[in-house]
């Protein structure tokens, strides 16, 4: 991967994250409310902290294993906010462009963890 490649995903991550902990301050202080920042919170601002440990990785396989822990966060993410706007909590277009984010750093991750392993598995053939 280029290294400007390298610096727009961790970018995009954190402003992700950003992204995410806007939405937390728009959430209710209801017990769902509560409960949901909470939540998104967390997992919101995870894959650009995972992505940092990729980055200094020790092996290939614990590249690709935070590689996975950055998408499975941002699954987590992406229905929590699908939750948000379905009851809905709160409804704002910084949800929605949170979500949509949500969904193009899912198929960014899945595209890489994909690229990673096919990689690995030529690696080991040779």
């Amino acid at each position: 991967m280029e290294n400007s490649n390298k610096f727009d995903l961790e970018d995009r991550l954190v402003d992700f994250a950003c992204m995410c902990l806007d939405v937390c301050e728009l959430l209710p202080a209801t017990k769902a409310g509560q409960n949901l920042e909470y939540q998104l919170s967390k997992s919101g601002t995870a894959p650009a902290l995972i992505y940092g440990e990729a980055q200094a990785a020790e092996s290939r396989a614990d590249f690709l294993h935070k590689m996975k822990l950055c998408l499975k966060e941002i699954k987590e993410s992406r229905i929590n906010l699908k939750i948000i706007r379905r009851k809905p909590v709160v409804i704002d277009e910084k949800v929605e462009k949170a979500f949509t984010e949500s969904n193009e750093l899912m198929a960014i991750f899945l595209k890489s963890i994909e690229t990673a392993q096919r990689n690995d598995e030529r690696r080991k053939k040779q």
